[in-house]
């Protein structure tokens, strides 16, 4: 994983609380907002669900996945998902917060973790409002938007 490109991601989304996890069910794409674990991101990103969930089995069936990020920039990560059932772990990530939100503890054996790898993230800076209102004129209009400089895409898996 190139560090550069972590650091940079790491940057981007560290102080976005609540990201859109996307998975695919039989009747498409499912988006729903996830909280965001309060840890160093190192090319891992990890949420709390519970084995119950529509996420749960949908992660089992195809562990291709999305995460958006909307913040002071807007991210968009692709990686793949894993289900981890490690107590240990589950301790570690555990706040208080998740208590009042899943009614449980992290010893329930219905509490298991994702684990997404990521693999390649796009984003867009919101710093230049110029830059943003060419883009979009742009984009309206059918002409390229390269020239506009205003996202950009990195590879994290190679």
């Amino acid at each position: 994983m190139k560090q550069k490109e972590l650091e940079t991601l790491r940057g981007l989304i560290k102080d976005v609380d609540i990201a859109m996890l996307t998975t695919a069910s039989d009747e498409g794409l499912i988006s729903r907002p996830m909280k965001t674990q309060e840890v160093e991101f190192d090319g891992d990103l990890w949420f709390f669900t519970k084995k119950e969930t529509d996420k749960y089995k949908e992660i089992l069936h195809d562990q291709e996945v999305n995460v958006a990020y909307a913040g002071k920039s807007y991210v968009s990560v692709r990686g793949r998902a894993e289900i981890v059932d490690d107590l240990n772990k589950k301790k570690e990530l555990w706040s208080k917060v998740y208590e009042k939100i899943m009614q449980t503890s992290y010893d329930d054996p219905s509490v298991v973790l994702i684990k997404i790898k990521a693999e390649a993230a796009e984003y867009w800076e919101t710093g230049s409002f110029s830059k943003k209102i060419a883009f979009f004129y742009k984009s309206m209009t059918g002409q390229s938007t390269e020239s506009t400089d205003i996202n950009e895409t990195i590879e994290l898996d190679k």
